[in-house]
């Protein structure tokens, strides 16, 4: 096993239900529109802490995700914008989610985000993204 660059990571989860069907060739019952029971996960990792202690802000976090949610929620993914011309696949719902988080959060600590989206008990995606953050040391020097 090898070992994680980031001393601190948090996680923070959301549940939604939304709808898709996949645009593949034979996409059997997948091919018709259905429902999930979405679970996102988004995993936050940096060196360091911010000035309050923080490597991100949970309620931050939980505003991005109000916001999201209220996109996704009960949506038809097909139907969506950044959805146009791929298959709805949950790796595509897992970095199309966050690009939306790393556009919409405002934070410079954190410097790496994964998305894990589990579409059922048993099957998930997840997508790894630098997020640049300057990973500040332990704020001490703030």
């Amino acid at each position: 096993m090898t070992g994680h660059p980031h001393d601190y990571e948090l996680t923070v989860t959301r549940e939604f239900v939304a709808q898709h069907f996949l645009t593949v060739p034979d996409p059997g019952p997948e091919g018709e529109v259905h429902s999930h029971v979405f679970t996102v996960e988004l995993r936050f990792g940096g060196p360091g802490l911010g000035e309050y202690g923080y490597l991100v802000d949970i309620d931050a976090v939980e505003a991005v995700l109000d916001d999201l949610e209220a996109r996704y929620r009960d949506a038809l993914l097909n139907d969506l914008p950044e959805f146009e011309g791929l298959n709805p696949s949950v790796e595509h719902f897992a970095r199309l989610f966050g690009d939306r988080v790393a556009a919409a959060l405002d934070d410079p600590n954190p410097d790496e985000l994964v998305v894990r989206i589990w579409e059922d008990d048993f099957a998930w995606a997840s997508h790894r993204r630098d997020l640049g953050g300057d990973g500040a040391s332990d704020g001490a020097d703030r």
